[in-house]
């Protein structure tokens, strides 16, 4: 696990910049934090990091369930938080967008086992202060810890 404290939202944006240079195709990220910790900023940064223009708007997907940006890599927002059921989940396309080698940014992903199952990586931010945030992030497997290698190498960069 690495756990940061981010001071600021340029912090957030940083740190996500830093991950997303260490993304490859078929990635899931989880993010979890509640109501403004900050997990449409990390999204941004991240999405901004894979090479989509800073001009490109990065929102919540809280009402239209996903979103999708080209970069260097194609790249899915999706948030589960009004989904039902699997079904819904599988109407929603993920598997088939996974298959085509998106990077995949998730909120509210442990709701579906059988997707929290495929996150190589788990980032969850804290509210600090109206400002600051801490971030955790937990790899889950290989992947998982390959992608916090290469954050804690850019990070001292």
């Amino acid at each position: 696990m690495l756990e940061l404290e981010l001071e600021t939202e340029g912090d957030t944006l940083a740190l996500a910049r830093s991950l997303a240079a260490a993304l490859e195709g078929g990635d899931v990220i989880g993010l979890e934090g509640g109501l403004g910790a900050g997990k449409t900023t990390f999204t941004r940064g991240a999405v901004h990091g894979l090479g989509v223009s800073e001009d490109t708007a990065v929102t919540s997907p809280t009402f239209a369930l996903l979103h999708q940006y080209e970069g260097r890599l194609p790249i899915a927002h999706a948030d589960f938080y009004r989904l039902a059921d699997e079904v819904e989940l599988e109407e929603l396309g993920v598997d088939e967008l996974l298959d085509e080698g998106v990077v995949l940014f998730v909120e509210w992903g442990r709701k579906f086992p059988g997707m929290a199952g495929r996150m190589v990586l788990w980032v969850e931010l804290e509210i600090v202060s109206d400002v600051a945030r801490r971030a955790r992030l937990h790899p889950r497997g290989v992947r998982g810890d390959a992608i916090i290698s290469a954050v804690r190498t850019r990070l001292r960069s």
